[in-house]
C-alpha cells in the first residue's frame, strides 16, 4: 500500500510535472516576476471556468477576504454575520478591519451557516454576511441571496474550500461557489483543492465598479503609477504561482471527480457503523442523498471528508490512528467564539449548541486527488475496529 498522508502533494505533481515545470521555466526566462502574462492569462482562465466577469488576483485567501471588506467600504463598527465554526481568518479580517464580528450556529449536518440562525442575528448595524462553503460544500446560497436582498446587506462568500463546486438554483440554473454573492474569496494554499506552491488568493465578483475598486487596493491603492486613489495594501500574485495555477486549473474538474469519488467509497464502508455520521450534501436539486452523496452531486468538492464520531468515542479513534500513525484531523477543536481573541460578553453558549457538539465529534480522514481504493478500505476498517 502506499504510504498515507492526509494530502498527496508529490503524486498530484508526478502526473503533470512536465507541464509544471515547463511554466515555471517559461516565467523565470520571462523575468517577469510580478504581474506578468503569467497573471493576466490565469487571471483570464479563470474567469472562463468560474463564468465570473471579474477575477482579481492577490497573495492569499485571508487577504482576498479582507480585500473583499475594503472594497465594499464597509465601515468600523458595521456588524458582519458569519459562523462560529470555521478557520480564524473569515473573523479574523472583520476584527481587523474594526468592524464588528457577529459569530452564529451552523447546520448540524453540512456544517453551513443556519439560516434561521442567520435572521434571527440580524440588526440595523448589520451590513454583510460571510457565508462559508466549510469543507467544500457549497452554503444554501439562493435563500442567503434572499435574505441579503430583503435587508439590503453584501454577500461575501468565504470559497477558500470549495472552488469548483456548482451551485444548483430552484429553477435548475447553474453558478460556481464564489460567484453568487456580490464578491467571493478564494486560497490557492497548497493544500486547496486547486493549490499553488506556495500561496495565493483571488477575488470575484460581476460588479464592475466593484472589480474597479479592488483593482486598486490590491496595489497599494494605485492605477497609474505612484498615484493613490484608495487606501490600498500590497497583496499580488505572483507570476510563477499564477502559471502553476493555470496548469492545475485544467485538472481541477478531475481533481474534483476524484475527491468525490474518495467520498462516495468512505460512505459506503462507514454508513455501515450507527456511531458515525457520514457528510450529507444538501439537496439543492431533485436528487437522491438517502446515502449521503448522489450520484450527480457536484455542490460538495470535498476539501475535507469529515465525519461524525458519536457517543463520546472521537478521541479514542484520534488515539488510535496517532498509534497507527494514520493521517487524520480534527477541524476545528475550538469555536471562535471561545478563542481569547474573539470572546465577546455578547454571545450566549446556548446560541452554540451545534459547533460546540462538533467540536467534539468531528475528524477528517484523509482526502486528496491520488487517494486509492486500498488506502480507503485500510482507513475505513481501522475505524470499524475502533468504533465498531
Amino acid at each position: 500500500m502506499n504510504k498515507l498522508q492526509m494530502v498527496d502533494l508529490k503524486g498530484q505533481y508526478v502526473k503533470i510535472k512536465d507541464e509544471v515545470d515547463k511554466s515555471i521555466i517559461e516565467v523565470v526566462n520571462s523575468t517577469a516576476y510580478i504581474n506578468g502574462p503569467a497573471v493576466k492569462q490565469f487571471q483570464e482562465n479563470l474567469e472562463n471556468y468560474m463564468g465570473v466577469k471579474h477575477v482579481i488576483p492577490c497573495a492569499n485567501g485571508t487577504d482576498a477576504l479582507q480585500i473583499s471588506m475594503m472594497g465594499l467600504g464597509l465601515k468600523p463598527g458595521d456588524e458582519v454575520i458569519t459562523v462560529d465554526f470555521t478557520f480564524a481568518a473569515t473573523v479574523e479580517v472583520i476584527a481587523l478591519l474594526n468592524l464588528t464580528p457577529v459569530l452564529i450556529d451552523v447546520d448540524k449536518d453540512t456544517f453551513n451557516i443556519d439560516l434561521e440562525k442567520l435572521k434571527k442575528a440580524i440588526t440595523p448595524k448589520t451590513k454583510a454576511i460571510v457565508p462559508v462553503h466549510l469543507f467544500g460544500h457549497v452554503a444554501q446560497m439562493e435563500e442567503i441571496m434572499e435574505i441579503a436582498k430583503a435587508h439590503n446587506l453584501f454577500v461575501i462568500e468565504d470559497n477558500a474550500q470549495a472552488i469548483g463546486a456548482n451551485y444548483t438554483f430552484k429553477n435548475g440554473t447553474q453558478q460556481k461557489a464564489g460567484t453568487i454573492g456580490d464578491v467571493g474569496a478564494t486560497s490557492f494554499f497548497p493544500s486547496k483543492n486547486l493549490g499553488a506552491y506556495g500561496d495565493g488568493g483571488a477575488i470575484f465578483t460581476n460588479n464592475d465598479e466593484l472589480a474597479h475598486t479592488l483593482r486598486g487596493v490590491v496595489n497599494h491603492g494605485m492605477y497609474e503609477r505612484y498615484h493613490h486613489d484608495v487606501v490600498g495594501v500590497n497583496s499580488r500574485l505572483d507570476s510563477i504561482q499564477a502559471a502553476i495555477l493555470d496548469i492545475k486549473l485544467k485538472h481541477l474538474d478531475n481533481f474534483s471527480s476524484s475527491r468525490q469519488n474518495a467520498a462516495r467509497q468512505y460512505n459506503e464502508a462507514l454508513s455501515k457503523s450507527e456511531h458515525i455520521e457520514i457528510p450529507k450534501t444538501e439537496t439543492h436539486k431533485a436528487c437522491d442523498n438517502s446515502k449521503g452523496i448522489c450520484d450527480t452531486c457536484d455542490c460538495h468538492v470535498f476539501h475535507q471528508y469529515t465525519i461524525k464520531i458519536k457517543n463520546g468515542k472521537r478521541d479514542k479513534l484520534v488515539n488510535h490512528f496517532k498509534e497507527q500513525n494514520i493521517p487524520h484531523g480534527v477541524y476545528y477543536p475550538i469555536p471562535l467564539h471561545l478563542q481569547k481573541a474573539y470572546k465577546d460578553e455578547r454571545y450566549d453558549e446556548e446560541e452554540f449548541t451545534i459547533t460546540n457538539t462538533l467540536v467534539d465529534e468531528v475528524i477528517s480522514l484523509p482526502m486528496h486527488t491520488e487517494l486509492d481504493k486500498e488506502q480507503i478500505d485500510y482507513i475505513t476498517s481501522e475505524i470499524l475496529k475502533i468504533i465498531g
